[in-house]
């Protein structure tokens, strides 16, 4: 497939942007044991695509991050990523085309970066404009040898720092993410808390995730919709506790099987509610 044609089939599966890299490129972020686990799911791995998807639906009220509001993510971009898939399946009947959004060993933030796809913030995310940094990511791994044009990797957004000023936890520095000290991460977080976390948890107004560096970011400050309807209809904006009640790990996960926050469980969500009743 030619670039304009992969570009129009792109379109037509919703992304806002996107970019191929050469897999060799990704192996500085890649362990031994992702590496293994990329080629024993494509024996020769060539080709990294990556894709953006607008998720924004308006600030909302609500004790749930943003981005899991809406229909699960993983579900959503997967989705659409496989109609490029079947596409370039036809073109390449001898190839295999492996589509993932954040359930793959690929580093997918630096494979946007490299393919040129929007801004490097300073909070880890990837900042699109007009769309901000409310965009999942989603890849395509093969072994097909694409012909795409060699593209500029992004450059880093303004750098005001107001990302790293905010960070509740101080998870934010000028070297990068301290994902254990993330309170996205703290509020997925099962088994024991020490007292540390479990105040900033209770002084946290959300029960799953954390948007305070993304609320601050000046690229975020007017974000565009998002015109994918699974992002902006059937939104959960707040879970209660009526809503956890009786439900066992199974019940909690038919109930909620179409939600970024189904996969840890009740447990997490129940003891942050609890917190903020103490």
């Amino acid at each position: 497939m030619t670039h304009a044609e992969l570009d129009r089939a792109f379109t037509a599966a919703g992304a806002a942007a996107w970019g191929g890299v050469v897999y060799e490129r990704l192996l500085p972020w890649l362990s031994t044991a992702a590496r293994s686990d990329v080629e024993n799911l494509c024996r020769r791995p060539r080709m990294v695509l990556t894709a953006a998807f607008p998720y924004y639906a308006g600030d909302r009220p609500g004790n749930l991050s943003l981005y899991a509001r809406g229909e699960d993510y993983h579900r959503v971009v997967t989705r659409r990523l496989d109609t490029i898939c079947d596409l370039l399946r036809k073109e390449y009947p001898e190839e295999s085309f492996f589509p993932a959004a954040d359930n793959s060993p690929l580093p997918e933030r630096q494979a946007a970066w490299l393919s040129g796809i929007g801004l490097r913030g300073e909070n880890g995310l990837l900042i699109l404009p007009p769309y901000g940094s409310y965009v999942f990511l989603g890849t395509i791994l093969t072994g097909a040898a694409l012909e795409l044009p060699t593209a500029q990797p992004a450059p880093p957004c303004i750098g005001c720092g107001a990302c790293r000023r905010a960070c509740p936890t101080g998870a934010l520095g000028r070297d990068g993410v301290a994902v254990e000290r993330c309170l996205s991460e703290l509020t997925q977080k099962k088994g024991e808390l020490t007292c540390a976390q479990t105040d900033q948890l209770r002084s946290h107004p959300l029960i799953w995730g954390c948007d305070t560096c993304q609320r601050v970011c000046p690229y975020n400050a007017a974000p565009a919709p998002s015109p994918l309807p699974e992002f902006f209809t059937g939104l959960v904006d707040r879970l209660e506790g009526a809503d956890l009640e009786g439900l066992t790990n199974r019940t909690f996960r038919e109930k909620y099987a179409d939600r970024a926050f189904a996969w840890r469980g009740p447990a997490p969500l129940r003891r942050n509610l609890a917190l903020k009743e103490e």
